[in-house]
């Protein structure tokens, strides 16, 4: 892979990044792709602030997807790398890496991102905003991207969540990382302490913004047998609908394992 094309930082897992059992929060990681993926948009010359001052615009993540071979824990050092794809119309897709001290790979994401209009709220053409874009390697994260999520059956309401100050970022919505802790309380804490996450795919469908009422529903398959457990039959589908509207701001479907 090209170094001129991937951008890499270093993390070392605080207390304030952990959850119970000292692993990291999914929701820290998604902290960590988002400050990465600024900062390497940044030397491309699309950073946050020149995006706002120059077009009026903002990044916003759409979808993304990511699988686990461990989660790294309290006191490790961790390197996010990521890397851009050529921009199709709308979409700019950037894959990324998380590599221990050992240098081996532990997770790997996918994810498709879009600028909006910080006024209107409107999606602009990728070749609205400038970018210096490095010489593109063809590697991916993942063999797969992540696709359009819907529930098969009918999801159950787990929990209401009103949207307050601790939930929205800079562009007054949630912001992507804080769904993710939506998402995993949707499982009580036994179950974390008994499964790991394996997969996470998740859809942004729309903004929600403070004061809305957020839905939370979660669908488990039932008689799930090893034809659907190889098409992925035991994956958790969830989905967060914001109430006044009855439309869902975000989908997702997290596949788990038991802990070792």
């Amino acid at each position: 892979m090209g170094t001129e094309a991937v951008y890499r930082s270093t993390y070392t897992i605080g207390y304030s990044d952990i959850d119970f059992l000292k692993n990291l929060k999914c929701s820290k990681l998604f902290e960590y792709f988002q400050d990465t993926a600024s900062e390497a948009a940044d030397r491309l010359g699309a950073g946050v602030d020149t995006l706002d001052e120059k077009y009026s615009v903002a990044w916003v993540l759409t979808r993304i997807r990511v699988e686990f071979t461990r989660i790294p824990g309290l006191n490790e050092s961790i390197t996010v790398s990521t890397w851009p794809h050529p921009p199709g119309k709308l979409e700019f897709e950037r894959d990324f890496t998380v590599t221990d001290e050992n240098g081996d790979v532990i997770i790997r994401a996918v994810s498709a991102w879009v600028i909006i209009d910080v006024k209107t709220r409107e999606l602009r053409r990728s070749d609205y905003i400038h970018m210096e874009y490095p010489e593109f390697t063809g590697e991916h994260a993942l063999d797969s991207r992540p696709g359009r999520l819907r529930p098969s059956g009918d999801p159950e309401p787990v929990y209401r969540k009103v949207v307050g100050y601790s939930d929205v970022d800079f562009n007054c919505h949630i912001n992507n990382s804080r769904y993710i802790d939506y998402i995993m309380d949707c499982f009580p804490v036994e179950s974390h302490r008994q499964y790991m996450i394996k997969t996470l795919e998740v859809n942004y469908i729309k903004e929600a913004f403070p004061g809305d009422t957020l839905l939370l529903c979660r669908e488990i398959p039932r008689n799930v047998g090893e034809t659907a457990v190889m098409a992925g039959g035991n994956a958790v589908y969830i989905e967060g609908v914001v109430e006044k509207e009855n439309r869902p701001c975000f989908r997702a479907r997290i596949r788990i394992e038991p802990r070792k």
